[in-house]
């Protein structure tokens, strides 16, 4: 039965792509070419092959070009909110001094608030030390401060003050915010969820006050609800930032070389030596004879020596699931269980192993599984343009 089936679809076969003859006269002489079933079913196959690999490279593309779409939605509507939130405080202001012209009895109690306010914010905003960009950033806003002069009116005084908060505040907004938003996209590029590396509670203001509820803000700050909701978001994003860009740091988005360029990437190739489609690991990095090799991630080195089809390699694990791999080394300047920071150099470019000549060939693995380095070469060109 089996066999009949076989001669049913060999027959088959034989129908859709008969033997075909090809004439060809050049020169006064008839060459003729004989193109079997089984040469136009080989020809059928890679034209499909090549089809389908065109369809799932679209695909990709159409995928990744949706998820940055995405990224941008998100952005656009958490500036609207932020608008928003800018919006109703200034009408909340305009209110104030409106009720404050209606009643002079109450304007120097008034003024007095005010000015308590914009002092605890500052303090608040100016404990936020350590992240590059803060003294930037939040130093122009505070060092314009207004300060009205002797025996100034209270009309005087609120107006200066108001102006000088509403500056502080927008700086700190800004900062936070940008900041915020384009580490989340620098480790959405490497493939990762930044909220697996955000902070899970945040503090404000050091140990003068846990910012999870606006009220108990407001209450601390004798400020009201709307006010200290803003400094709350403001903080939540520096506090977001500021974890993200630690992890960062753990994390192997720096580069492996400097000055060097790129050759094959990850995915797909025609290998060098077989000529064939074959899967691609890596990222390859071209250069010199001794170029120099960093680490691109501090961690712990896991493997030196020669791997088959790699030559000379080293191996390291940055915790939490990450590895990275450099082949085809000239030389190797670490030991296995050595501990290396980011930036660190542990070798030279070479061609030893399966190579044609030199360079690095440089691999990313998350939780055991081979990631496209450069994502993360990306990734942590956003970091830096973050810092």
């Amino acid at each position: 039965m089996s066999m009949t089936r076989f001669a049913r679809l060999r027959r088959s076969i034989e129908e859709l792509f008969p033997e075909r003859h090809l004439y060809v006269r050049s020169g006064g002489e008839m060459r003729a070419f004989v193109l079997t079933t089984t040469k136009q079913l080989i020809g059928a196959g890679v034209v499909a092959a090549c089809a389908l690999w065109m369809g799932i490279c679209t695909a990709a593309m159409m995928v990744n070009a949706m998820a940055l779409s995405a990224t941008d939605q998100e952005i656009a509507r958490t500036q609207a909110k932020y608008e928003r939130w800018i919006a109703d405080r200034q009408a909340r202001l305009n209110s104030a001094v409106a009720q404050l012209n209606a009643a002079n009895g109450s304007i120097d109690d008034v003024a007095l608030t005010i000015e308590k306010r914009h002092a605890a914010l500052a303090m608040l905003l100016t404990e936020v030390k350590g992240e590059p960009g803060v003294a930037q950033a939040l130093g122009p806003a505070i060092r314009r401060t207004a300060i009205a002069p002797t025996g100034a009116s209270p009309m005087r005084r609120i107006e200066l003050v108001r102006a000088s908060q509403e500056r502080l505040i927008d700086a700190a907004d800004n900062f936070a915010r940008g900041r915020a938003d384009r580490l989340r996209l620098a480790f959405r590029l490497a493939g990762l969820t930044p909220s697996s590396y955000s902070p899970k509670g945040g503090s404000l203001g050091g140990p003068l006050i846990e910012a999870k509820d606006p009220r108990a803000l407001a209450a601390v700050l004798d400020v009201d609800e709307g006010f200290a909701e803003r400094i709350q978001h403001a903080a939540t994003n520096l506090g977001e930032a500021a974890a993200l860009s630690e992890a960062a740091k753990k994390l192997p988005f720096a580069r492996p070389t400097n000055h060097t360029g790129q050759s094959s990437g990850f995915g797909v190739r025609f290998d060098p030596f077989t000529r064939r489609p074959a899967f691609h690991s890596g990222l390859d990095f071209v250069g010199g004879f001794g170029v120099p090799i960093y680490s691109t991630a501090p961690g712990v080195v896991s493997f030196t020596g020669v791997r088959s089809g790699y030559g000379n390699t080293i191996e390291i694990d940055h915790g939490r699931g990450f590895k990275t791999r450099y082949a085809h080394l000239q030389g190797i300047g670490v030991r296995a269980g050595q501990r290396v920071a980011v930036g660190q150099r542990i070798g030279a470019m070479g061609s030893t192993g399966r190579s044609t000549g030199p360079h690095l060939h440089y691999e990313v693995w998350v939780n055991g599984r081979a990631q496209n380095p450069d994502r993360f070469v990306k990734a942590g060109d956003y970091v830096q343009q973050a810092s």
